[in-house]
């Protein structure tokens, strides 16, 4: 008795709520802590980097903070910083770096063998795949981008790696 009074009392009373409006952590993760958020969204082509906090330049301009996709131009001279497809900064590369073993060792026979036969189980998969009304299984690139901010030089580094690509990029914020 006593404690469905409570209980009522508790639920009737205009300043406690028993349940919070929303799940502060979902899962036990925190939140831009799973891979989703630190790599890049399935159906992207370009890795993702966060923005932790705004950065302002010298202009006036912002870059609010939230998450980015991050090209790099044919040319490999510039970042493209875009959001929702849209480029909103370009950012002069220092650095771009290629791993010139890769093309000698998918040269190798034995690894074509394995690729055909990857293919070929894969086709399968796919086959049964859209019988379900799943979507394709496609093979991964690995993407990443990572911002880091060096107060000693007040600069951001931006960091970028699709496949065998690494490139970095500095700008002033």
């Amino acid at each position: 008795m006593l404690e469905g009074i409570f209980v009522e009392k508790v639920l009737t009373h205009p300043n406690i709520r028993p349940y919070p409006i929303e799940p502060q952590e979902t899962s036990g993760y925190f939140v831009g802590s799973q891979g989703i958020f630190r790599y890049s969204l399935k159906d992207s082509d370009y890795p993702v980097v966060i923005f932790p906090e705004p950065v302002y330049d010298s202009e006036g301009g912002i870059i609010n903070q939230g998450y980015y996709e991050l090209a790099l131009s044919d040319s490999r001279e510039f970042l493209i910083l875009l959001e929702s497809k849209n480029p909103i900064a370009v950012i002069p590369v220092i650095k771009v770096e290629e791993d010139a073993s890769e093309p000698e060792r998918l040269n190798n026979k034995t690894v074509k063998k394995e690729q055909k036969k990857e293919a070929k189980a894969r086709e399968t998969t796919n086959k049964k795949r859209s019988r379900v009304g799943m979507s394709p299984d496609e093979p991964q690139i690995y993407m990443e981008a990572e911002l880091e901010y060096n107060p000693k030089g007040q600069y951001y580094l931006i960091k970028y790696q699709r496949g065998t690509i690494k490139a970095w990029g500095v700008f002033k914020g």
